[in-house]
């Protein structure tokens, strides 16, 4: 395997933390990976909640099931899409997943680990969410990013499946 190619197979999630927290430099790399992130139109839909409070982080917990993690872990950031501004309403999932995408594998340059837990189309959590992080209707959280130093070691791995790959026309096997 390439030496280069390295960081994209160790893009593991991670789900245990060290309380250690992490520093704002390294928030505004992940955030300006994530801005980074292709979008239809260069429409740029996306919006960022970034939460380090206990007590808010916490709360999260609270509101996502499987956001248990939370507890441990000192930041999480909320990946949040504008419908209305994007090329096609629809866009926005895509545009605002490659920004995810972008923000998990800086988090792995960072030496950081990271887990993307879902919450958009899933109607409940979208407005839970919502209204614990008072985002404004015309925005709609995505996912969540759960963000720390880990306390986990997992190895790089591929998923490489050759019966997913299709030459010139779908074909089943």
């Amino acid at each position: 395997m390439d030496e280069k190619l390295n960081w994209i197979f160790s893009r593991r999630s991670i789900r245990k933390y060290t309380d250690q927290p992490v520093e704002k430099d390294k928030v505004r790399t992940l955030l300006e990976a994530a801005m980074a992130a292709p979008s239809a139109g260069n429409r740029q839909p996306w919006h960022f909640v970034v939460i380090t409070d206990r007590k808010a982080l916490d709360a999260l917990v609270d509101v996502h099931q499987w956001a248990g993690m939370l507890t441990e872990a000192p930041l999480c950031i909320a990946v949040c899409g504008e419908p209305a501004s994007s090329k096609a309403e629809a866009f926005w999932v895509q545009d605002c997943s490659a920004a995810m995408q972008n923000l998990l594998l800086a988090a792995v340059c960072l030496d950081l680990g990271a887990v993307w837990l879902g919450i958009y189309p899933a109607e409940e959590p979208v407005q839970t969410v919502r209204e614990l992080l008072n985002i404004p209707s015309n925005i709609t959280p995505l996912g969540l990013a759960v963000v720390g130093y880990p306390a986990e070691d997992k190895p790089a791995n591929t998923r490489f499946d050759q019966s997913k790959v299709h030459d010139e026309q779908f074909e089943s096997s």
